[in-house]
């Protein structure tokens, strides 16, 4: 199974962003690895650097240090900290770190550390598992009923149609119109095993579409179990924008530019 973690476009936005944002996060946050709570807190602070997604960042205070080895620095000149996680036979190399004498706008991390996030088994804000990043509190998802006519093709074919679509608006992306099954030339999509992760929607699923004798790789995907802030598009399906034709009421969208073209 191909699995694969997309950064949303939040955490692009941060990439781009010149210093640093650090903000205290009203949300407990868990963290574990190799079976093992490893932090646990409710005073994790939301760090936004510059080229790096969001990050908690954890107080020593609410971590359990015992797992934690630290390395030492390879480059002397290095204001930075680094540990390596050992739970019993499991060994996950640099996979925290901190800055040793944290000054100016990053004052606020002494102290604390953040762990990167892929080396973790399981994130959890609150009790509700947590996918790719933080989420940012700063990206809404609005999902709504719509009447609008909706067909999508793919060089030429129609793939859906629909007057009963689900619009789903997500801050920095496109508008994406989720379509019932019903209204889907499901013959002509093929599943694949590729899986992603949003934190704002859950696991998606996808389908290949038809162009001549081949196949489109990953154009349409769907939600079967969305989290519970997104029920409107549980098993809906939704095609990118970027990849194929999509006519709303007719006239033909503009193929955006996204991290997904």
């Amino acid at each position: 199974m191909a699995v694969t973690n997309v950064l949303h476009p939040a955490a692009e936005r941060a990439r781009l962003k010149d210093g640093i944002h650090i903000e205290l996060s009203p949300r407990r946050v868990r963290t574990y690895f190799g079976g093992k709570l490893v932090a646990d807190s409710d005073r994790v602070l939301l760090v936004y650097e510059t080229k790096r997604p969001p990050a908690y960042w954890f107080p020593t205070a609410d971590v359990r240090m015992a797992y934690l080895r630290r390395e030492n620095p390879s480059d002397a000149s290095t204001d930075a900290i680094r540990w390596s996680l050992v739970v019993n036979d499991r060994v996950a190399e640099k996979a925290a770190r901190a800055y040793s004498k944290p000054a100016g706008d990053k004052s606020a991390l002494e102290d604390h550390l953040t762990f990167y996030w892929n080396e973790m088994d399981a994130w959890f804000e609150e009790d509700e598992e947590v996918f790719v990043h933080p989420r940012d509190p700063y990206t809404r998802v609005d999902t709504v009923h719509s009447s609008r006519h909706v067909r999508v093709e793919v060089h030429g074919v129609v793939v859906a149609e629909t007057r009963r679509p689900i619009l789903l608006f997500e801050t920095g992306l496109p508008t994406r119109y989720y379509i019932p099954k019903q209204d889907v030339r499901m013959d002509l999509l093929v599943p694949t095993s590729s899986v992603t992760r949003c934190p704002y929607k859950g696991v998606a699923r996808y389908w290949s579409g038809p162009v001549g004798d081949g196949m489109i790789q990953d154009i349409v995907w769907s939600y079967p179990a969305p989290i519970p802030e997104c029920p409107k598009i549980e098993n809906l399906l939704s095609f990118y924008n970027e990849r194929v034709d999509l006519y709303v009421d007719g006239v033909l969208q503009d193929h955006p530019t996204t991290p997904f073209s």
